[in-house]
């Protein structure tokens, strides 16, 4: 049991911490602040273009700004009312998903004997695009966080895009905008185990299908894994939240500020509260709202003023993408808590702290597929802590993550934002149409953490070309990358959980009963309605008859559109005024992030100090650090069954000894090793790829810790004859294949193949090249 004194020396400390980052966290806003105030002003000096001579001409000027000022004024509002509309009808049509392709319902959820509101879609592909029905199925899960299903095809460079062009048939799991009664997140998992199934039995000669999920769709798609571990292919997760209680806790201002919002706001409990007051259901428009608290300078300013000031151009592309923005979904009570409580608050998906049934739970390293993570440093809703934390969690180190057979993949951006994850043109035409390409021949990696790097280069066509290659990671230097203290700051949530849990009770005992009691349909449907975020919508629309003349005017205005210049000095002035009303709520935003960071440590660091530190060292919670790792479980027992197994085992263990050390692992070696496999099975072991990971797993632990023993026990575990002669004549044949012989090698992989030779009593030509194939 820690004193009392030991416990107010870590409060001053920890007081004392917090101060510290608060101060830079100012002073680097300040500094900000002024470099872009600074940089306005040089811009605005060194803009060219037309300049007035006389006060006559500056006249001349102000009235051509001032006639096209108040048309574009009328013109900006006739958008927003024309938003209006799109809203009204994309109601009354039940919100459809905002998808660009074609679609044809494939199942429907609403019909199951558990009804869900999810539903099955097969995309058709456009014109001049075909699939080949026995290529591996895609199968894009949405998330449902307050918007609207379509956002992973929104545009034709696009996840779904991407994937028609290469040949892939793709479906598209979608929501309904209103719960079936009773429904929970467990049906719903269930459900889109039924959609895999589906889609297996329309392919049945395809690979297992490709499984991806965008942010909240993410944890679904690895929760559908780790229940159906059979029948999921590789899973692709883009943004998605897996590790709640991560984030950056530096010196950077704005850093990840709503991973502190659930501490705050005092846990759980308001999301039971909005339930109760919805009768039942909750109001997805909050989770939006939530979006667009985080950047108040673009929910407020920079979107519209973009639109105004080239409302000419902008109208199309800002209807469309607010057609999706716009468009609110609903929740059962029943799914907002369970996620709040055990996703939000409780981070407990990694843990194995969630149940998939009635006697089960999720456990994530049953998950037999290889999982590709994609995130991005400039997401500040899902930081790349939240993707990558969770790995470490459940695996604990590099080697329980090959002895279990798995490969993890992970792709870093370096500044796009958490939409640009999924709807960015970009985005789409290089990271995701690289992870299609890696997914052609993932199950070929030999188990480990790697790092996929995308390199861009000019083709002959003058066009971007890219290449891709993996870099092997330690898991235990990958989590001290990511996490400046270590995870240190995480000990605070375990406070927040244990608060919300007392709020949430208290709440469920005092007034929840009076809430509900209280609430009726009608009132449910007037509070939704009346949501600020949808009145901003349908009060501006020929809903709402004061609006009558603006549609018209608007027509009049198109028909003598008189624009001014864009250099013209008042045009000038009006974006440099723009972007400093930018700049200054930027400024304000980043002051009540870094105060908001401050009180939560201040608040929920001193409780775990002075309340749960005990109750860590007591359980033993507190993380040691490992001293040997031969003592892993994992090492240990990889280490025990040296001289166990067969044919299967010899193969991956020479595999293992010519792998090369540290070098970057190129696509395209990935790639012939699949085609190897391919073209010699009649003489590999026959077993899956999953199996055959998790053999090379266990070898590849062997030969790093005991490598000398590795290669002496070889001839042990081809004791048979016909095992050894099989062996040394894929060796033989792997020689004399030209694609073998087209790579390179080192000395050591050269030395070590005469030495497995030699092991193996075969006197026989020595064939270096074939060193380099070790690790394809």
């Amino acid at each position: 049991m820690k004193d009392q004194t030991e416990k107010l020396a870590q409060s001053q400390e920890l007081t004392g911490k917090v101060a510290q980052l608060l101060a830079q966290r100012v002073k680097t806003a300040q500094a900000q602040f002024a470099d872009r105030v600074k940089t306005v002003a040089e811009k605005q000096l060194a803009a060219g273009g037309a300049h007035p001579a006389t006060p006559w001409d500056l006249w001349r000027d102000w009235q051509a700004y001032a006639v096209d000022f108040a048309q574009r004024s009328v013109l900006y509002w006739d958008t927003m009312r024309e938003r209006g509309n799109n809203y009204l009808a994309h109601e009354r049509a039940g919100l459809p998903p905002v998808l660009h392709f074609d679609y044809e319902t494939v199942l429907d959820g609403r019909g199951f004997e558990r009804p869900v509101n999810y539903s099955l879609l097969r995309i058709v592909p456009p014109a001049g695009v075909e699939v080949d029905a026995k290529r591996r199925p895609y199968i894009i899960i949405d998330p449902r966080a307050g918007h609207g299903p379509g956002i992973g095809g929104f545009k034709d460079d696009s996840q779904v895009g991407v994937a028609l062009r290469d040949g892939h048939p793709v479906y598209f799991v979608v929501f309904h905008r209103d719960p079936e009664p009773g429904q929970t997140l467990l049906d719903v998992c269930a459900a889109e185990a039924r959609f895999v199934h589906e889609v297996h039995a329309l392919h049945p000669d395809s690979p297992k299908p490709v499984i991806m999920g965008n942010c909240q769709g993410g944890w679904a798609a690895m929760m559908l894994a780790a229940s159906n571990p059979d029948d999921t292919g590789p899973i692709v997760i883009n943004g998605a939240p897996m590790s709640y209680w991560g984030g950056a806790w530096t010196e950077g201002a704005g850093d990840n500020p709503m991973r502190y919002s659930g501490g705050l706001l005092g846990g759980t409990w308001l999301s039971s509260l909005a339930a109760d007051i919805g009768n039942g259901v909750f109001d997805g428009a909050y989770l939006v709202q939530n979006f667009e608290n985080l950047n108040p300078a673009n929910t407020f300013w920079d979107k519209y003023y973009n639109l105004f000031a080239n409302v000419d151009s902008e109208a199309p592309r800002f209807l469309e993408f607010e057609r999706w923005w716009g468009g609110f979904f609903l929740m059962n009570r029943e799914e907002i808590e369970w996620i709040t409580r055990n996703l939000f608050v409780g981070n407990k998906l990694w843990s194995g702290g969630v149940h998939s049934g009635p006697q089960s739970m999720f456990d994530l390293r049953a998950i037999k597929s290889p999982i590709v993570l994609f995130a991005s440093l400039g997401d500040n809703i899902t930081p790349p802590q939240q993707a990558f934390n969770w790995v470490a969690d459940v695996y604990g180190s590099t080697d329980e993550i090959k002895a279990r057979g798995q490969v993890i993949v992970g792709l870093l951006h370096e500044d796009i934002g958490h939409l640009g994850i999924f709807v960015s043109g970009k985005v789409a035409k290089k990271e995701h149409a690289q992870i299609v390409s890696v997914l052609k021949s993932i199950e070929a990696l030999p188990p480990g953490l790697y790092g996929m790097k995308i390199v861009e280069s000019t083709g002959a066509d003058g066009k971007p070309a890219y290449d891709v290659e993996f870099i092997e990671h330690r898991l235990e230097d990958i989590v001290k990358r990511l996490n400046r203290f270590q995870r240190q700051d995480e000990k605070a949530f375990e406070a927040v959980a244990k608060v919300s849990e007392f709020n949430q009770r208290a709440y469920e005992l005092f007034a929840q009963p009076l809430v509900q009691a209280g609430a009726t349909e009608y009132g449910a449907k007037a509070s939704r309605a009346l949501h600020p975020l949808r009145v901003q919508h349908w009060s501006v629309s020929d809903a709402n008859p004061w609006l009558w003349w603006l549609g018209p005017l608007a027509d009049a205005v198109r028909a003598q559109r008189q624009s001014a210049s864009a250099d013209q000095s008042w045009r000038k002035a009006e974006r440099m005024n723009s972007e400093l009303i930018s700049a200054s709520l930027d400024y304000t935003r980043a002051l009540r992030d870094a105060a908001s960071e401050a009180a939560f440590f201040l608040i929920y660091g001193n409780l775990f100090a002075f309340y749960l530190s005990d109750r860590e060292a007591e359980t033993g919670m507190a993380s040691a650090a490992v001293g040997d790792p031969r003592a892993l479980p994992f090492v240990a027992e990889a280490l025990a069954s040296i001289e166990q197994g067969g044919y299967a085992e010899a193969l991956a263990r020479v595999a293992a000894l010519l792998a090369p050390r540290g070098a970057p692992l190129p696509l395209s070696r990935v790639q012939l090793r699949h085609a190897l496999a391919e073209d010699y099975k009649d003489m590999l072991p026959d077993i899956s790829w999953e199996q055959a990971r998790r053999v090379r797993g266990e070898q590849e632990i062997i030969v790093r810790y005991e490598p000398e023993q590795a290669l002496a026990t070889l001839p042990t575990l081809l004791s048979n004859a016909a095992d050894r002669s099989r062996l040394l004549g894929l060796l033989a044949r792997l020689i004399d294949d030209p694609r073998i012989q087209e790579l390179s090698h080192t000395p050591e992989q050269e030395a070590m193949y005469a030495r497995i030779r030699s092991v193996l009593s075969e006197r026989a030509p020595m064939g270096p090249r074939l060193a380099a194939s070790g690790g394809a």
